[in-house]
């Protein structure tokens, strides 16, 4: 068994970003005179960057546990998949510059209705998305082409797939 947690200091930039963009609305808010459609405009962006602070304590508290039989989210918001039921892998890389040198990836694994979602900045990743890629493996789930190229970009080989083009997420290392 293996557990993973987001650390605060991978959080901290969006824990600052949403208090960045919520405070300074809400003292506007408060201090400045507005009419109906500011008010509501401004009322909105508070309302994105709390939401936005929300998901990030959400993501925050919430700890993986992957063990033989499966992966298992605690916290406000638990969930599981079982590797017997995993119907679904997908790992994406979502670039931050044009030259593809920032960014982030995320694992998605589904199974029937529950899904998962784990990025890149979770303590353990690599070893997270390897053992959820022997788990594709042993179902014989076929992966699509940038997620292939996205796990061979973390190191992690899979003997039932064949060598994927490579393609911009493959040359990008996390």
């Amino acid at each position: 068994m293996t557990r993973h947690a987001y650390p605060t200091s991978a959080l901290f930039g969006d824990y600052l970003r949403a208090a960045a963009g919520f405070f300074p609305t809400i003292a506007v808010l408060a201090t400045a005179p507005a009419g109906f459609i500011e008010a509501t405009m401004l009322g909105g962006f508070a309302a994105l960057f709390a939401m936005f602070g929300a998901r990030t304590a959400l993501r925050h508290s919430t700890c993986f546990e992957a063990t033989e039989t499966g992966l298992r989210a605690s916290g406000l918001l638990p969930n599981s998949i079982s590797w017997s039921e995993l119907d679904r892998m997908k790992l994406a890389y979502y670039s931050t510059r044009r030259d593809e040198r920032g960014g982030w990836m995320q694992l998605k694994l589904r199974a029937g209705w529950s899904i998962l979602r784990v990025d890149s900045r979770i303590e353990g990743f690599s070893e997270l998305v390897r053992v959820s890629a022997e788990a594709a493996e042993m179902r014989g789930l076929s992966l699509d082409p940038a997620t292939s190229a996205n796990l061979q970009a973390l190191g992690v080989g899979l003997r039932a797939t064949t060598a994927p083009r490579l393609g911009k997420a493959a040359r990008v290392a996390v």
